[in-house]
């Protein structure tokens, strides 16, 4: 980034220099040019009022020696050369086609400019009518704006390479001072009592922050869901290998056999169960919008199928079941829609007493599509509401394994919200109940 601004910087610098030194020596040029038909115009106008140059007088071969740098010609009005300071008249071609002799024939005064074929020089006239109709012609010669570049290419050399040595030094000095805050925070970002020297890198270091805690968070949460999977899925593999090997060894009657085939069989669902919520909550972590079966469904079909699935969970733990309900369509997948609804309900049939209810209602508020789930049950204190949607997070520990819980229910139930852009919210009182929105 360094070496870039310097290169910039530098690049700058030169294309200013030579911007500068281009509008210069145009402007210069202008002016010169300028004030050259200006003294061309004062020499012609100084030689008619000197009253040389009339039909019959004869003109001294010397009278303008002095003039070298000054070109005199005195044309007939026919275009023929009657006098010429720097070649022989009679040699000379005639003149009518010469645009300054044609402009002061018709106006009374003409100028022209005859580049040269080299581009070194330019000739400039200046022609003026007499009153006896013949026309003095004064011309002189100066150096074209290509000359004058290739003369000044030198110094602009010099001065470009001077230039550069001081932006050099001057972009190292500037660049170090302009980035010496950048890295200053970069290095303390940690630090929250740092504020940016720059207040355009305020939004830029609270993104990198936020993200930074963000990161940490999610690392954290991933160590802990690696321990926490760790010890759940040790403790049934234990039973199992624990009642397998009394079985084995023949140290338990006929009977306990039995009892004991049946913990292993409920360990071995637990173990199943807790496996395939392992693996839907990794799908879901790593999925998004593009993978998603979106469809247009009706909440009201989906939740009335769900509820009939549900009804042999119910009657086991001896749970009424109701539902209200009514037409609500919306954009989901709906796998997703059915795994919300069936999470939401078995949890809530899993954590009532014995003769609770639980009411399921899809209704329509402002427009927008809501599913309530409402149970009798026993309740979440108010201190442990903000976790229950954690991972193996469970109110009642006893209760969930022995109901087969997994703890992982409400958050799937969290990831699916999430990804339909929907907000749960969750009402709960212990000895009471609990109810849960999800507004879409």
């Amino acid at each position: 980034m360094k070496q870039k601004i310097n290169v910039r910087l530098v690049q700058i610098a030169v294309l200013g220099v030579l911007a500068t030194l281009v509008a210069m020596t145009l402007i210069y040029y202008t002016l010169f040019q300028k004030q050259v038909r200006e003294d061309l115009s004062t020499n012609a106008q100084i030689l008619r009022d000197a009253g040389v140059f009339k039909k019959g007088n004869s003109i001294r071969e010397d009278l303008y020696i002095a003039q070298d740098e000054l070109r005199i010609t005195w044309i007939d009005s026919d275009g023929k050369v009657l006098y010429d300071n720097d070649a022989n008249a009679d040699m000379l071609a005639n003149h009518a086609d010469r645009p300054e002799f044609k402009a002061a024939i018709d106006k009374g005064k003409g100028e022209c400019v005859r580049k040269s074929d080299t581009m070194k020089m330019n000739t400039f006239y200046y022609a003026l009518r007499l009153q006896d109709g013949t026309v003095l012609r004064v011309a002189t010669e100066a150096r074209s704006i290509f000359s004058v570049f290739l003369t000044s290419t030198p110094i602009i050399l010099l001065i470009l390479l001077g230039i550069i040595f001081l932006c050099v030094i001057l972009a190292r000095f500037l660049t170090r001072q302009l980035l010496q805050p950048i890295e200053n925070m970069a290095e303390n970002m940690e630090d929250t009592t740092r504020t940016p020297t720059y207040k355009e890198l305020i939004p830029f270091v609270q993104t990198v922050r936020a993200q930074h805690e963000n990161i940490l968070m999610a690392a954290k949460v991933r160590q802990d869901f690696t321990a926490n999977v760790s010890h759940e899925l040790k403790t049934p593999l234990a039973a199992i290998s624990g009642y397998a090997e009394l079985i084995e060894n023949h140290m338990v009657d006929a009977k306990q056999e039995t009892e004991f085939a049946r913990e292993i069989q409920q360990n071995a669902n637990r173990l199943l169960s807790l496996i395939n919520d392992i693996i839907r909550l990794s799908e879901l972590d790593n999925s998004d919008g593009n993978v998603m079966n979106y469809e247009q469904l009706d909440l009201d079909e989906v939740a009335r199928d769900c509820l009939k699935g549900l009804q042999v969970s119910a009657d086991k733990r001896n749970v009424r079941l109701y539902y209200e309900g009514e037409s609500c369509e919306l954009r989901a997948d709906r796998s997703m829609m059915s795994e919300l609804v069936e999470n939401l309900c078995q949890n809530a049939i899993r954590y009532n007493n014995e003769g609770g209810e639980v009411h399921l209602q899809v209704k329509k508020e402002n427009g927008m599509p809501v599913l309530v789930v409402e149970d009798n049950g026993i309740g979440i204190p108010k201190d442990q509401q903000e976790r229950v949607f954690e991972r193996f997070y469970r109110v009642d520990k006893s209760r969930s394994k022995q109901t087969g819980g997994t703890g992982l229910g409400l958050a799937i139930v969290k990831h699916i919200v999430e990804l339909h852009d929907a907000r749960i919210s969750l009402d709960s009182e212990p000895g009471r109940g609990t109810t849960i929105r999800v507004e879409f």
